[in-house]
C-alpha cells in the first residue's frame, strides 16, 4: 500500500464528539505482542493475535494521516510493547513529517523500557522527543514477581541511555495492593532524582489474567495518603495530552501525576480514540464499541473512511463502566490492554 494523505488539516473538520468533547489524541497500538507477563495485565500464557491479522506499517500511516488531516495533533504510540515491532523506527521516522509540516504537534511512546539501550538514540533521531516507561519496582524480586521477567537491570540501563539521547522519560508506576505499595515514596524520590517525572496509575479491570484484581486494586486517594506522609504535594497546572493529574512535589521540584480511572474518573474531559494493531478503531478504553478501519481501508474509499470517523464521533460513550469490587469480577471488556495500547 503507497498511497498517502498530503492534504493538510482543515480547521472546519475538528473532531468533536457528541459530548461536545474535541478530540485531537490518537493512541495507536503497532503491535499486540509483549516481551513482559505484568500480572495486572495479562496471563503467563498469552495467546497473541496472528500476524495476519495485523496491519502492515503502511496501512498504519495511511489511517495515521487521515486523522491527522481530520485534526489528530497529537500521537502516542504502544503496544504490547512497540518496540518489538519491526520496522517501527522508519514508520515513526515516516510519520514525522507531519511535525516538520506543523500538522501534528508531537509522536510519543509507551514502553516497557526492554529495548532503550539500543532504540533511544534512534527515537530520539526519528522526531520522538517524550516517552513514558512503564517501571512497577525497583527490587528486582518484585519486578521480577510483576513482569515475570528478570529484566529491572537492563531497563535501568535503558533509561540511561535515553537520557543521554536526550528524551524526557515520564515513569508510569501501576499501583499494586500488597506488592509495591510500600516502596511508592522511594520509586517517586529515585524517579525525581534522575529528572524523570512519574504517574502513579490505577489498576484497570481489562482482560482475565492470572489474578484477581480485587486483591490488586487500591484507589489512589488512598495512596495519596501515604505519599503525603513524607511529601508535600502542591496542585500544578501543568497538563499533557493524556489524562494525569499533576502535582508537584515540594521536597523534589518534580511532578507527580495521578491517573484515576476507578476512584475519580477522567471520561468528562476525555480527548482520546484508540486505533488497535488489527485496526479496530475504539472510541472509549472501558467500551467495546468499535469500527473496524481495516477492512474500510483494503475495501472502500476515502469517503467512506472519514464517513466513519464521522460515526465514530457520535458513537463515542460518555464514560467508561470499569468496576472493581467484589472477588471473581469479570472485567469490564475482555480484551487485554495490550490489545488496545495503554
Amino acid at each position: 500500500m503507497n498511497k498517502i494523505i498530503t492534504k493538510k488539516p482543515i480547521k472546519q473538520n475538528t473532531l468533536i464528539d457528541n459530548h461536545g468533547r474535541t478530540i485531537d489524541y490518537l493512541r495507536l497500538s503497532v503491535t499486540d505482542r509483549c516481551n513482559y507477563r505484568c500480572t495486572y495485565c495479562m496471563p503467563e500464557k498469552m495467546k497473541f493475535l496472528p500476524k495476519q491479522d495485523l496491519l502492515t506499517l503502511d496501512e498504519m500511516d495511511y489511517l495515521c494521516a487521515l486523522f491527522i488531516s481530520r485534526g489528530i495533533k497529537n500521537i502516542r504510540l504502544s503496544g504490547g510493547e512497540p518496540l518489538v515491532r519491526k520496522g517501527i523506527i522508519n514508520f515513526i521516522s515516516k510519520l514525522s513529517r507531519f511535525i516538520e509540516r506543523g500538522d501534528l504537534n508531537e509522536i510519543t511512546l509507551t514502553t516497557n523500557g526492554s529495548q532503550l539501550i539500543t532504540s533511544s538514540q534512534d527515537l530520539y533521531d526519528s522526531g520522538v522527543r517524550r516517552i513514558n516507561v512503564s517501571l512497577d519496582s525497583l527490587d528486582e524480586k518484585k519486578f521480577n514477581e510483576i513482569t515475570r521477567r528478570d529484566d529491572l537491570c537492563n531497563v535501568i540501563e535503558g533509561l540511561e541511555a535515553a537520557k543521554n539521547s536526550g528524551l524526557k522519560v515520564k515513569i508510569n508506576t501501576v499501583v499494586i495492593k500488597n506488592k509495591n505499595l510500600d516502596e511508592i515514596n522511594n520509586i517517586i524520590l529515585w524517579a525525581h532524582k534522575n529528572n524523570f517525572d512519574i504517574s502513579l496509575i490505577e489498576t484497570m479491570p481489562m482482560g482475565l489474567t492470572d489474578k484477581d484484581r480485587i486483591d490488586q486494586y487500591i484507589s489512589l486517594s488512598e495512596v495519596k495518603k501515604i505519599i503525603l506522609e513524607k511529601f508535600t504535594l502542591i496542585d500544578s497546572s501543568y497538563k499533557t495530552s493524556g489524562p494525569s493529574q499533576y502535582s508537584k512535589v515540594e521536597e523534589t521540584g518534580g511532578l507527580v501525576g495521578f491517573i484515576t480511572p476507578l476512584s475519580n474518573n477522567f471520561c468528562a474531559s476525555c480527548n482520546r480514540i484508540r486505533l488497535t494493531c488489527t485496526g479496530k478503531l475504539y472510541m472509549c478504553l472501558g467500551q467495546d464499541n468499535n469500527i473496524d478501519f481495516r477492512n474500510l481501508l483494503r475495501t472502500e474509499d476515502d469517503l467512506s473512511l472519514n464517513l466513519a470517523i464521522d460515526r465514530a464521533m457520535r458513537n463515542k460513550p460518555k464514560s467508561h463502566d470499569f468496576d472493581i469490587s467484589y472477588k471473581n469480577q469479570a472485567p469490564a471488556v475482555n480484551r487485554h490492554m495490550s490489545v488496545t495500547g495503554g
